[in-house]
């Protein structure tokens, strides 16, 4: 019933774009056997480690005995940059591209155009933002991602960043690497965490973890989004509903981004609105470097206007060797890992399994794991 519902869907489009595209791209999975591409990063010697390090290139998210038993080709690889890397070799014949945030695949409109049998981009994460979400609604594609997979990983991580900023922990780590023994060079900016006052943009899954989190370190909670969270939520963490994202942000000690990247979120914190923050702000960023002006963030650290900045998003990913985050003061950076523990790695491999068998299927994914849908965005990304 899904799969007929879908065709006519793809027939209405057809007739209203008479573009025979449309059709072929809209239909989940037609029979036969499917070429299946996934990006991750590589493990190399840690793979043999753990064996449920499935979010790897050698792990390739457990999938490669049940899709080659079904007559399926799965190809795996890390090397996705360039015009003669793995990836586009594969990209004008794969029908399925599997990525992830903490090793994209970017996916520009000339890839979609070149990729003339691609039905379905599925996100083995949360955040689909690799994509050219409006050139894939364009070309008819599904994208989906799966959704809540990793927001536990995420909220715990940036609550650990959080005390790294306030406790000023780093420096007096790197105290005991060296030899050294300074305690005044740690407690001078060293500071408790209850009492401050934290906002975060975006009370999403995630953002809703966190602040359940930060109840018990009794902080002055603020949340901004598009709507307000429960009622029922909003009285058990005491967090406040600020409507006006500019009037919120100077009230913060600490500013934790959990928005998506779009279109209006793109540089929305450049030199400007950075220079309107509390002077000493700390702000931690789990969400997408792109968010944020590289250098004005670079340059509010390097004159202490920012106290403190961490997170493990970068723009671009992998992180240049030359990225200015690397080399700005106070900073708690590190590679895009909080998604990716062993635990969510498993859930988001099972996630993908699920929409990969509902693909074969013609079945439906749960609703919220979609992205692009018959040519419509989710409301996130509008």
């Amino acid at each position: 019933m899904a799969m007929k519902q879908v065709a006519s869907s793809a027939i209405k489009a057809l007739a209203n774009s008479g573009s025979s595209s449309v059709l072929t791209r809209q239909l989940h999975a037609s029979p036969g056997s499917k070429k299946i591409v996934g990006v991750f990063y590589k493990a190399n010697e840690y793979y043999e480690k753990n064996p449920n390090f499935v979010g790897c290139v050698e792990g390739a998210l457990g999938l490669r005995e049940w899709l080659e038993s079904q007559g399926h080709q799965y190809i795996v690889t890390d090397d996705k940059e360039g015009p003669d890397c793995e990836l586009e070799k594969h990209i004008p014949d794969l029908h399925v591209l599997i990525s992830t945030p903490f090793h994209p695949a970017y996916v520009t409109a000339e890839r979609i155009k070149k990729a003339k049998n691609l039905q379905l981009l599925l996100t083995a994460g949360i955040g689909s933002d690799h994509v050219d979400l409006k050139a894939a609604a364009e070309a008819g594609l599904t994208v989906a991602e799966v959704t809540g997979s990793n927001v536990v990983s995420v909220a715990e991580d940036e609550l650990m960043r959080i005390l790294i900023l306030v406790r000023n922990f780093l420096p007096g780590h790197h105290q005991v690497i060296t030899g050294d023994w300074n305690v005044a060079g740690i407690a001078y900016r060293a500071y408790d965490l209850e009492g401050k006052t934290v906002g975060t943009i975006g009370a999403g899954r995630i953002g809703r973890l966190l602040l359940q989190r930060l109840k018990p370190f009794n902080c002055n909670l603020l949340y901004h989004d598009r709507v307000k969270i429960d009622p029922e939520l909003e009285k058990q963490t005491g967090a406040k509903f600020e409507e006006d994202l500019d009037a919120m942000l100077p009230k913060c000690d600490i500013i934790v981004i959990n928005m998506p990247l779009t279109e209006k979120t793109r540089g929305m914190f450049d030199k400007d609105r950075i220079a309107k923050l509390k002077k000493g702000v700390l702000i931690v960023n789990n969400a997408r470097g792109a968010i944020m002006d590289t250098q004005a963030v670079a340059d509010a650290c390097s004159s202490g206007h920012i106290a403190g900045y961490s997170g493990d998003v970068w723009y671009p990913q992998p992180a240049p060797k030359d990225h200015p985050w690397r080399f700005m003061p106070n900073q708690a950076m590190t590679p895009h890992i909080s998604g990716t523990t062993i635990d969510a790695q498993l859930r988001y491999a099972a996630g993908v399994k699920d929409m990969l068998d509902r693909y074969f299927k013609g079945e439906e994914f749960p609703a919220q794991n979609y992205i692009v849908k018959e040519g419509e965005l989710a409301p996130q990304y509008r």
